[in-house]
């Protein structure tokens, strides 16, 4: 073994042992800084795609804190073998999922075919606008800036001079309006 991979180990060692200590997060940002790359790399390998390679990262990371933490590495000279021993695991069982899954896609796939519901509800333009038009200014006024400005409560509260609750209330019962309109009673 060369002097730079000596210098890694007893390093990762030590910081396995501060993790554990629980009292140094800046071991375990040095931690995940170092062994992140490597097991990115590892997931592009063998997942063959950069989400779930970040995916793996995440995972495989907060498993190794989680049992340093915990004392549950029982050997932290070996620290990067148990690393990406959780690695395969993790991509095994991501494997053993996906085929699961797509074995009962493919077996029940003609079931949910014929269980799919065709969306009953088909936009009425002109019905929705006459619906619109039959509001209440104010009412109007606050779908508008809910759906159409993305304001919140307070924002519409604020432009109106309502108070937020009040424009909650405003939005509830313009929807009842608008819904029994749209669906063909009277606004």
């Amino acid at each position: 073994m060369d002097q730079a991979r000596v210098e890694a180990a007893v390093s990762d060692q030590e910081l396995a042992r501060r993790v554990a200590g629980g009292s140094d997060p800046a071991a375990e940002t040095e931690l995940v800084q170092r062994l992140a790359p490597r097991v990115r790399l590892y997931g592009l390998r063998h997942l063959r795609d950069a989400s779930a390679a970040d995916d793996l990262v995440q995972e495989a990371l907060l498993l190794t804190l989680e049992r340093l933490r915990a004392g549950r590495v029982r050997q932290p000279e070996r620290l990067a073998s148990f690393v990406f021993g959780a690695c395969r695991l993790l991509v095994r069982n991501q494997r053993r999922g996906t085929r699961r899954r797509d074995a009962l896609l493919e077996r029940f796939a003609g079931e949910l075919e014929r269980q799919a519901v065709p969306n009953p509800l088909r936009l009425d333009e002109p019905k929705l606008r006459d619906c619109l038009a039959r509001l209440a200014e104010r009412e109007r006024s606050v779908l508008v800036l809910t759906f159409y400005a993305e304001a919140s409560a307070g924002e519409i509260a604020a432009r109106l001079g309502l108070s937020p609750d009040n424009v909650r209330t405003v939005r509830h019962r313009a929807f009842g309006r608008l819904r029994r309109c749209v669906e063909g009673g009277a606004a």
